[in-house]
């Protein structure tokens, strides 16, 4: 996604057992690693926590770079705190 020299990914929930480029299950947010042109040289990360949190409680792995965006949301660190307080 995205358009030249400005990058776009979705971060989405997929099932490890079909295609890398394959059909996705949920689209849990966006990443934009330049930001938008001009205005905000920052990245931007727009991910929905609560689905988030729900796929990670249904048992989803996250990539590396993934969990690197989930910490940076909140996501991660909120997944943790209800998986210790059960």
């Amino acid at each position: 996604m995205g358009k030249k020299k400005q990058p776009t990914y979705r971060v989405v929930a997929t099932d490890a057992r079909r295609a890398r480029s394959g059909a996705f299950l949920e689209i849990v947010g966006t990443y934009q690693p330049r930001g938008l042109s001009g205005a905000q040289p920052e990245t931007i990360i727009s991910i929905d926590n609560d689905r988030a949190i729900a796929w990670l409680s249904q048992g989803a792995q996250p990539t590396d770079r993934v969990a690197k965006l989930l910490k940076a949301s909140g996501a991660l660190d909120a997944f943790e705190a209800a998986k210790a307080a059960r």
